[in-house]
């Protein structure tokens, strides 16, 4: 038998159960990596990617014509994408979608489907280009920031992934079934999702984590392109905390009066929700009499605006029929999220932080590889100017080098000169019109501005933090460009408890000790006594400690809490422990993540953050600065810079205002300003701030205040002397001045203590070093000059000094005296 017929005639045997396992494995994954599943850095699957790379390649730009989708098909097909034109088409076609997609990728012109669930035209009928958006996505891919590989007959080359400036995972969604898993990400909003990546690159540069519960005061739950209602918090925490969550999404519905009659109206519906079918559901129910009371059903949609009109007969109660209408059809649909996405080729399930991350880190990557690229460009070019520099300097040499060499030009040229091939070839390939004195300005003006350019993106090489700047600023300029209103509203799920709704609001008073320990405790605790009393113990201290701060605020109302370092905290007032009159409460360590050397210097109670709101900001040394308010709404957990200060400085006085006050800044020996708020320029978070006064040598701020017109200045000093004056005996100076006297001090008195704004009815409340409060009446102290002495306000013993005033309003103290009122009829009653 010859070689020939042994080699046909022989039989390899194999074991069918792991052959199949083996090739069941492969078809598996390569529907998983190459097929099914987006990566996590541009968000797409290879299909679109192909699609917009290929769009790319044919020049199919926003602001150009439109071209037969037939044509980019066909083009991704033979080229990058050897499977069916058809399941192309549809890949290009949800692209193109104002309902499926939050932010289309693709521009469609034609008939691209609806949300009624009929299809787009053929592609020979269709047009198509690429959006302004996906212009960001494919941005720099020329400048070499991505791994290009052979396509699948190797005569191309297609990318491993797209630069993708925009976070596009997030930002359109994905949804996916592959072998054994499935992915499905919800769409978000572009402004939300680049909040939370500048909060990231912020934290990166200050050298700090970020975890989820930070990202998710920026990023508040998905946006779907279709709007609708989001119940609840609970299903977006999950999502964003473990990767999978279930969210339960509500159309928007209203119940109007027509014609004497109710009906429903209902504007937006869940995402991916077939409305067609939507609308043959309902008619079903209402014929079986599932759901009764249903008169007419009517779809008076145009265009993207859908209403669809469901008319309830009369004596039925339309809440109740909208209701079931919930519960039997997609009116309500649960969005069941799984975070699945492609992390170095593997699938792998995320939560909201790890998704971030690996976004942020192949930003990083793009920009270093783009600096990278453009630096050589330019480093190259510079060469090159630096030859041709050498040659117009040594013009006469060089033409004659030129004229008297045969076929060796260039290598006299490069012996002569000490130049590279590359310069002698430019020197060769000189224009004559580069000989004009003119021609020499412009090279030597771009030979400096390419220094400029090198230095710079070396500069960005060498430091991370740099180059995350670059990355912030752009994705910035990206969302005051692309960015839209949210159109998911989230709404509290009736079923759903929140936990700030099962506690009571109600106005409490928070102490604040020197060593840093915090309480909140019950208004009614402390009872008004009269001027010279002795007071009774507010807090139990350890004889190094005293209480510094007091301050009445509401159990919702949010507490900002200023650093000696100049950072800010937050928390709700109902996050503060209650504890006893006499308590000490607990250290703020325990609530805060704050240094052991860090000290609360001031707290602020907030119930809104809004524009048109400052927080002005004094310091022991005499500065001031103003911050609109909007820039504390999102604080972490590890704090925010609210002032960058000086050497040996210390924050001393934080105040709410409208833009337009009036500001009182009055220091420890008795001097004291006032000048307009409007003196001061809004500034950045981080700024230091500009001068408040001009302080004597040993001499610091120890209060400022907003003036109030109604109200007087109190004034207490150490030793247990007040007094009011008008605030009309302080003449408007500008900002940055010495002041005039406040207060007469003497021996007897002792230092000043602390300024408040005080009204007839308001009552006082007086701390000392020991921890002892009293509380006064602003009647009871009398009015004198700015430079008198004042009277006495509290009896103290000796080496006791006051060391804290605090304000409580009159409505605090008609609540406080109505629910004494309320307790006593109780009592008698029983």
């Amino acid at each position: 038998m010859s070689d020939e017929n042994k080699e046909i005639d022989k039989v390899i045997t194999i074991d069918i159960n792991k052959e199949m396992q083996k090739c069941y494995i492969d078809y598996a994954m390569s529907v998983i990596v190459a097929r099914a599943l987006p990566d996590v850095r541009d968000g797409l699957k290879p299909v679109q990617r192909r699609i917009l790379y290929s769009m790319n390649e044919m020049n199919l730009d926003p602001n150009k014509g439109y071209r037969k989708s037939a044509r980019i098909v066909g083009d991704t097909m033979g080229k990058y994408h050897p499977h069916g034109d058809s399941s192309i088409y549809q890949a290009m076609v949800r692209m193109a979608q104002n309902f499926s997609m939050r932010y289309m990728l693709v521009d469609g012109h034609g008939n691209f489907g609806s949300i009624d669930g009929y299809g787009a035209a053929a592609s020979r009928y269709t047009e198509a280009r690429m959006s302004k958006i996906t212009a960001e996505m494919l941005a720099d891919i020329e400048k070499d920031t991505v791994d290009f590989v052979p396509n699948y007959d190797e005569n191309e080359k297609e990318p491993t992934v797209l630069p993708a400036r925009i976070p596009n995972l997030l930002v359109n969604g994905s949804s996916g079934i592959a072998v054994g898993m499935a992915t499905n990400i919800p769409p978000h909003n572009l402004g939300e999702v680049i909040d939370g990546v500048v909060c990231m690159i912020e934290n990166k540069i200050e050298g700090r984590e970020t975890d989820v519960e930070e990202l998710m005061q920026y990023i508040k739950g998905p946006d779907f392109p279709t709007g609708a209602n989001i119940l609840g918090k609970s299903g977006i925490r999950a999502a964003y905390r473990t990767g999978r969550g279930k969210i339960i999404v509500r159309s928007t519905a209203e119940i109007e009066t027509h014609n004497g009659r109710e009906r429903i109206v209902i504007t937006e519906i869940p995402y991916m929700v077939n409305k067609l079918r939507l609308l043959e559901k309902i008619g079903e129910l209402a014929k079986e009499k599932r759901v009764e009371g249903i008169s007419d059903l009517n779809d008076a949609s145009a265009g993207d605006d859908i209403k669809i009109i469901i008319d309830i007969k009369k004596d039925y109660n339309a809440n109740v029929i909208l209701n079931q209408l919930y519960k039997y059809t997609s009116l309500q649909e649960s969005f069941g999220a799984n975070m699945l996405a492609l992390v170095d080729g593997k699938p792998v399930v995320l939560n909201l932080q790890q998704m971030l991350a690996e976004y942020l880190k192949h930003q990083e990557n793009v920009v270093t590889r783009r600096t990278r690229f453009d630096l050589d460009k330019a480093e190259k070019r510079a060469h090159i100017l630096e030859g041709l520099r050498i040659a117009i300097d040594n013009i006469d040499e060089v033409i004659r080098i030129i004229r008297t060499s045969y076929d060796n030009a260039k290598e006299r040229l490069m012996e002569r000169f000490s130049l590279s091939d590359l310069q002698a070839q430019a020197i060769l390939e000189m224009q004559l019109r580069r000989l004009q004195g003119l021609e020499k300005e412009k090279i030597d003006a771009e030979y400096a501005e390419l220094q400029k350019k090198i230095a710079y993106y070396k500069t960005i090489l060498a430091d991370e933090k740099l180059l995350l700047g670059v990355i912030k600023d752009e994705i910035t300029a990206i969302k005051e460009k692309y960015a839209d209103e949210r159109r998911t509203k989230l709404m509290q799920n009736p079923g759903e408890i929140d936990v700030e709704d099962l506690i009571e609001e109600e106005t409490c008073v928070f102490t604040l000790s020197n060593l840093n320990y915090v309480k909140r405790t019950p208004l009614d605790t402390y009872k008004s006594q009269n001027r010279g009393g002795r007071g009774i113990i507010g807090m139990q201290t350890r004889e190094e400690d005293f209480v510094k701060d007091l301050f009445l605020a509401s159990t919702h109302d949010t507490l900002l809490f200023f650093t000696s370092r100049g950072k800010v905290y937050r928390m709700k007032g109902y996050e503060i422990p209650e504890a006893g009159r006499t308590a000490r409460g607990v250290a703020i360590v325990n609530l805060l993540e704050i240094d052991a050397d860090e000290k609360i210097m001031a707290v602020i109670p907030a119930n809104e953050f809004r524009e048109d709101q400052y927080l002005v900001m004094v310091t022991k040394q005499g500065l001031i600065k103003k911050t609109d308010m909007t820039s504390f709404a999102n604080i972490r957990k590890s704090g925010l810079i609210a002032l960058n200060l000086r050497e040996e400085d210390d924050l001393i006085s934080v105040m709410t205002t409208d833009g337009r006050d009036e500001i009182f800044v009055a220091t420890r020996s008795g001097m004291g300003i006032k000048f307009s708020e409007e003196d001061v320029r809004p500034m950045g978070r981080t700024a230091t701030g500009v001068k408040a006064i001009t302080l004597k040598e040993d001499d610091y701020v120890v209060s400022a205040v907003k003036i109030d017109p109604e109200g007087q200045l109190l004034n207490v000093t150490e030793n247990g002397y007040g007094k009011r004056t008008t605030t009309d005996k302080f003449n408007l100076q500008h900002r940055g001045g010495k002041g005039l006297k406040v207060h007469q001090l003497t021996e007897k008195t002792g230092q000043l203590t602390g300024v408040l704004m005080v009204g007839e009815n308001d009552e006082l409340m007086l701390i000392t070093s020991e921890g002892v409060i009293i509380r006064l009446r602003g009647r009871e102290i009398s009015s004198y000059n700015r430079d008198s002495q004042g009277v006495k306000l509290m009896n103290l013993d000796d080496g006791v000094s006051v060391v804290g005033i605090a304000k409580i309003s009159e409505e605090d103290i008609e609540e406080e005296a109505e629910e004494t009122a309320a307790e006593a009829e109780k009592t008698e009653v029983e």
